[in-house]
């Protein structure tokens, strides 16, 4: 049995771990909660172009913009949205699993410092690697965007697509690959606007598609809109992938919290444990010694 000493030294660690733990679980919770209002915030944004590319929709053609032109695949290119700490569960390690079982020639993008050193490590080709604050602004964002779309239209790859924990609720965050380029239609990106506005765009009060006028002209406007479509697309997952990073931090320091919490429980039996032995030892000495004499 460990002496007392060394028993108090544990407990003295183990409540300054707890310590961490639970004030790294609060800063957790209270970034995760401001993360999530932050892609909320991004709704009415949504619904705004979704209306104005349902306007477009039928009077411009499609096949004209770079965007919505099918090539063959050769290269994909591929933005990795990690955490640039640890600390957050199982969150890097489920996205790298679906990294490595990517069999096709790819390039990458990425966001986070811990994805970065995982497609370095295991010499996969990586393009550029950014980091964002835990804000999330969209001029942070729209550099990753602005690089890959430049990527996309010089033949570089041929296709953008971003890979990010999909935030589901504070326990799931589910690693998913969306593409992005090339567009499949104009309608497709209303539908995805509309699902992301909560389908108030098709219903909105005044909405009425066939009232916009379009200067100069329609196809200059979606030309101008369809970038930023694309930079929406991804600042919002960025967002997403942070309110995923927070709520996976706050659930695994909470654990640990708990943990630290059982063992402390477990090394203050032992302690007391220890310290009766060594009060009856002496009993049972002092006894003997009297009885002797």
């Amino acid at each position: 049995m460990a002496s007392t000493r060394d028993i108090r030294r544990r407990i003295k660690s183990v409540k300054n771990t707890r310590q961490i733990t639970k004030a790294m679980e609060l800063v957790a919770a209270s970034k995760m909660k401001k993360a999530q209002q932050a892609a909320l915030a991004g709704r009415p944004y949504a619904e705004l172009m979704a209306r104005m590319l349902a306007a477009l929709a039928d009077r411009v053609e499609e096949a004209h913009h770079p965007f919505l032109t099918k090539r063959e695949v050769k290269t994909r290119g591929i933005i990795l949205v990690t955490s640039d700490k640890g600390l957050a569960g199982p969150l890097n390690a489920n996205l790298f699993k679906v990294v490595t079982d990517i069999k096709t020639p790819a390039k990458y993008a990425v966001i986070g410092r811990k994805g970065a050193q995982f497609i370095a490590r295991t010499h996969r080709n990586l393009l550029a690697d950014f980091t964002v604050t835990d804000r999330v602004a969209f001029a942070e964002v729209k550099v990753v965007a602005e690089f890959m779309v430049k990527q996309f239209l010089e033949g570089v790859v041929d296709t953008v697509e971003i890979l990010w924990p999909r935030f589901r609720n504070t326990l799931v965050q589910v690693p998913t690959l969306l593409p992005l380029l090339p567009l499949s239609s104009v309608k497709d990106v209303i539908a995805d606007l509309r699902s992301d506005a909560g389908g108030s765009a098709a219903s909105a009060p005044g909405a009425s598609e066939q009232q916009m006028i379009f200067e100069p002209d329609a196809e200059t406007v979606l030309n101008a809109l369809l970038p930023l479509y694309v930079n929406r697309e991804i600042h919002q997952q960025v967002l997403d992938a942070k309110a995923s990073e927070h709520s996976a931090r706050m659930v695994a320091m909470k654990t640990a919290k708990d943990n630290a919490t059982k063992l402390l429980g477990d090394l203050t039996l032992e302690y007391n444990k220890a310290r009766q032995a060594a009060i009856t030892q002496e009993i049972l000495e002092i006894a003997a010694a009297q009885f002797s004499s």
